[in-house]
């Protein structure tokens, strides 16, 4: 990965970075939304037309303190006469949301004050659930015309940032949990933004906000069909503030109100989803990014560089020794020329973590291409999941022939065996750790919990298509002629001398580790606080730089440290080279924990265990690819040494 791991100069990547930088910064920033589709509102052109028809959709309930989605109506809110469920991906129902229909309707272009939804008279168990929603940080989450309702938010330094969704409501002071009271924001301010045509009298939405009010309602008399309030009319506009709030209590009476502005705006139809995307309080630092990328890509390159000259003296010192005196003399590499290819121990189970490995590269690599070109923007909801879902089962093709081809290799007779344990065992260990994590969601009533129907399908497309696709490539790397070595094995392994200390396996594997994490660890910073804090990640081109730069430095970095062990006639490198690019995936998991401490406020134990078992997940996986790419870039390293020198 990253093609050739030796490379005596790494200038043409240093400029590609250097130009690339403003282009990346700028691929999702002006017009990021070119695949917006229109799929979560029902509008598109209709939209446009003055006094259509809008419906506002409701989507989960969420909490970054629990990381636990709930039901938009798991709560008693204001619902239509007959709940509608919009069609999801397989995305969008992984990730929790439930998108249905809502007693908000709006008029196009058409301003409305003091809209009574519904009355609700709270109960014991509504009272309580409103209470802990409200304890734990819940907000809010609405669409309409695909694009998500968020509060606008106004900064210290006077400019202004978007949050997502809206709290339920706000805890007021009180000695104990007991005694606090809580109150419920049951008056929403709407703001939709739309873009007017020039030339037509057509316009489009292009943004969403909303400002929570609490107010406690008053009326004279009840008329279900035509209800007037004293507190609010169609010709008052609540400001926040202003208003005795809510209080959420048993046998309260809350009354639901909205109401509706229109503002024309400047932004255009293919750039609504700008604002959306610099919601994020902490903006990226790219010079400080770019600057520590271009450090590991330079120490990357001066290791290389060193690496490559000391290798080229030993082989033509090896070469120049004609006479047998001299060869019995050699030390170095070439002395375990004739143990360096032997077979390693639980040979089946590297070939397997190889296959998988590929299969995890192809699937990041297709990935990240299509996300380049904008078809998984955060507009197409759901996109990113189900493209990494679709892509992974496909790409069981190549886990089975790249893993067959090394099993070859290693004169294994079990191809069926090999087979079959390439086909099951990563996604056996995924599915298993999914299940119990599933389960605890399930138990806790959120509507993060994958359905049974959800479930199935994850099963079938397992199985059904790719089990047989890793079979089919199975049988293709069987069919190929088996790589041959380039030097002869002896029959009798030779014994290897004492290590010194720092070569112990433990400690050279935990060293190699550290630099293929040095290159991605900002970045890993925005990725957890995307996936952990509800936030947007949309730079991926940024991401795609970073990528290729972890796969580099993991092939320089274990093409190093295998120089230096067979330097040391230790040959048994195989596990050795995986493992050493693989312990970045360790440093990554201890990143996590440090991120858990000192950026999350999560308190509950299931939050917890979810947090850390679906990080455990994409460490697992992490070092299932860094390993793969370290072992292949060993690999040719290897055969490309021992095939350059003469050896009777």
């Amino acid at each position: 990965m990253g093609g050739s791991a030796v490379t005596l100069n790494h200038f043409p990547l240093v400029v590609v970075l250097l130009l690339s930088a403003p282009f990346v910064q700028s691929f999702y920033l002006p017009g990021v939304a070119p695949h917006d589709f229109e799929k979560v509102g029902g509008c598109e052109r209709k939209c446009s037309i003055p006094g259509a028809e809008l419906q506002v959709k409701v989507n989960k309930l969420s909490s970054t303190k629990t990381q636990l989605p709930y039901d938009y109506y798991f709560l008693d809110f204001c619902n239509p006469n007959k709940i509608v469920n919009s069609a999801e991906n397989l995305g969008e129902v992984l990730r929790g949301d439930r998108i249905e229909n809502s007693i908000y309707t709006f008029k196009m272009r058409t301003d409305e004050s003091c809209k009574v939804a519904c009355r609700k008279m709270l109960t014991a168990e509504s009272a309580k659930n409103f209470k802990e929603k409200i304890d734990d940080d819940y907000r809010v989450n609405m669409i309409l015309d695909n694009l998500p309702v968020a509060v606008n938010r106004l900064k210290k330094d006077g400019s202004h940032s978007y949050e997502h969704g809206f709290q339920i409501g706000l805890k007021g002071p009180g000695g104990s949990k007991k005694d606090a009271k809580y109150y419920i924001n049951n008056h929403l301010s709407f703001k939709v933004m739309y873009h007017k045509d020039l030339e037509t009298d057509e316009a489009r939405i292009v943004g969403f906000e909303v400002t929570p009010i609490s107010i406690n309602h008053e009326y004279k008399t009840w008329d279900e069909k035509n209800p007037r309030l004293v507190t609010c009319n169609s010709g008052t506009k609540i400001v926040p503030g202003s208003t005795v709030p809510q209080e959420v209590g048993v046998n309260k009476e809350i009354i639901f109100t909205y109401d509706v502005t229109f503002e024309e705006s400047s932004i255009k139809w293919a750039s609504r989803w700008d604002t959306y995307l610099l919601m994020n309080d902490d903006q990226i630092h790219w010079f400080s990014i770019i600057n520590s990328l271009m450090i590991v890509l330079f120490l990357s390159g001066m290791v290389a560089m060193i690496m490559m000259r000391t290798l080229y003296k030993d082989i033509a010192n090896y070469n120049q020794l004609e006479t047998q005196d001299e060869a019995q003399e050699e030390t170095g590499w070439k002395l375990v020329h004739g143990d360096v290819f032997r077979p390693p121990v639980k040979s089946g189970l590297l070939c397997v973590y190889v296959g998988t490995g590929v299969q995890i590269f192809g699937m990041t690599l297709v990935t990240m291409i299509f996300a380049l070109l904008g078809f998984l923007s955060p507009s197409n909801r759901g996109g990113l999941m189900t493209a990494m879902v679709l892509l992974w089962v496909f790409m069981g093709l190549f886990a089975g022939y790249s893993s067959a081809r090394l099993y070859k290799m290693f004169k294994g007779t079990e191809w069926k065996k090999n087979t079959l344990k390439t086909a099951f065992m990563f996604p056996a260990i995924l599915f298993s750790i999914f299940f119990v994590l599933n389960a605890l969601i399930w138990g806790e009533k959120s509507s993060g919990a994958v359905p049974f129907g959800t479930m199935f399908a994850l099963v079938f497309l397992w199985f059904g298509i790719s089990v047989p696709l890793v079979f089919v490539g199975s049988y293709l790397g069987f069919k190929k002629p088996a790589i041959e070595d380039p030097v002869k094995t002896n029959k009798i392994p030779r014994q290897i001398p004492e290590q010194a200390w720092y070569m112990q396996p433990a400690f050279s594997t935990l060293i190699g580790g550290i630099l293929p994490f040095g290159a991605v660890f900002i970045e890993l910073f925005f990725i957890l606080t995307s996936i952990w804090l509800n936030q947007f990640y949309y730079i991926f081109g940024f991401l795609f730089i970073v990528f290729v730069i972890l796969l580099i430095t993991c092939a320089e970095i274990t093409i190093v440290l295998c120089y230096f062990q067979l330097c040391s006639e230790d040959y048994h490198w195989w596990w050795r080279a995986y493992l050493t690019a693989g312990s970045s995936a360790l440093y990554l998991f201890l990143y996590s924990i440090f991120y858990f401490m000192t950026k999350l406020e999560i308190t509950k134990f299931v939050s917890g265990v979810l947090y850390f078992g679906y990080m455990l997940i994409g460490s697992y996986a992490f070092f299932v690819l860094t390993g793969t790419m370290g072992f292949y870039a060993c690999f040719w390293f290897v055969r490309k040494i021992y095939s350059s020198v003469k050896i009777d």
